[in-house]
């Protein structure tokens, strides 16, 4: 469950380290390493550092100036920073209890309970953690508090991020259910942390939400469609290799790398446009 942080190891080292060999010992000790999914995450700290660090640069420029001038007091980008261990409420697992595109999906959690009952035990709260984050940056602008501020921008942002992820809606997380056992690291840790370097995101301008709880479950619907490609181009990725190792990655990188960023570049354009909501219903106050 505790996952590694080192953002300078990239999965290659990894795999290296491992004894990353194409065959025997070696081979069976990568998958060995890389098959154990971190279930607390939805992304490594790198998804989060790059994510959050673009967000700024989609909003409108009375704002952005406020976020580069205090860029390195960000949690996420701050020159020490540390990214604790996410709970498994970071995730909404909604194929547990209504079929896509779960157009009947209750928008509480006091009515999710009352309709789905002890089902729902598990399944995770992300969506209204992200609306009870948001309300807390309102309240943080109003109240011109530039520490609470770059809190709860980073804590909305990683939240947002969070949701961006297509298995960290699903039963399926880690690729248990059809014999893709680590996908979880894989996808979310590893394949990030090798193409960190070369993930350049290209995010839409931030945008002002007219109802910031339902939007919620807009992003949701539209991270899950992607599911199934996902599953499909990295099961294309392992087929015929014996394990985890550097051919596998160069493989998975080709077939998802465009699925990662397109997914990247949504989180950061929402995490702006929550940003910028909630900046917008605090009165857009002066904030330097």
């Amino acid at each position: 469950m505790n996952q590694s942080r080192c953002p300078g190891k990239t999965a290659r080292e990894s795999v290296r380290r491992a004894g990353g060999l194409r065959g025997g010992v070696g081979v069976c000790l990568t998958a060995a390493l890389l098959a154990s999914a971190p279930e607390a995450w939805a992304w490594g700290p790198a998804v989060h550092r790059l994510t959050t660090s673009e967000a700024v640069d989609t909003l409108p420029k009375d704002l952005k100036r406020f976020y580069r001038q205090h860029r390195y007091q960000i949690p996420a980008l701050s020159l020490e920073a540390e990214f604790p261990e996410e709970g498994p409420d970071r995730r909404f697992a909604a194929d547990r209890l209504l079929g896509f595109p779960f157009s009947d999906l209750p928008r509480s959690e006091e009515a999710l309970r009352i309709r789905f009952g002890d089902q729902a035990d598990g399944v995770g709260r992300l969506p209204w953690m992200i609306h009870a984050c948001y309300l807390r940056l309102v309240e943080a602008f109003r109240a011109s508090d530039r520490p609470r501020i770059l809190e709860e921008s980073d804590l909305l942002a990683a939240l947002v991020t969070d949701l961006h992820n297509p298995l960290a809606l699903t039963e399926n997380s880690d690729g248990q259910k059809t014999g893709q056992h680590g996908l979880w690291n894989r996808f979310a840790v590893r394949l990030p942390e090798a193409m960190e370097k070369r993930l350049d995101l290209a995010p839409d301008a931030a945008h002002y939400l007219d109802r910031p709880a339902e939007h919620v479950f807009s992003i949701l619907n539209g991270t899950y469609v992607w599911l199934d490609n996902l599953l499909y181009l990295e099961e294309l990725a392992h087929r015929g290799k014996g394990g985890y190792t550097e051919i596998y990655y160069d493989a998975f990188e080709a077939r998802v790398s465009a699925l990662l960023r397109e997914r990247l570049s949504r989180a950061a354009a929402e995490a702006g446009s929550y940003w910028y909501t909630a900046w917008t219903q605090a009165g857009r106050p002066q904030l330097d």
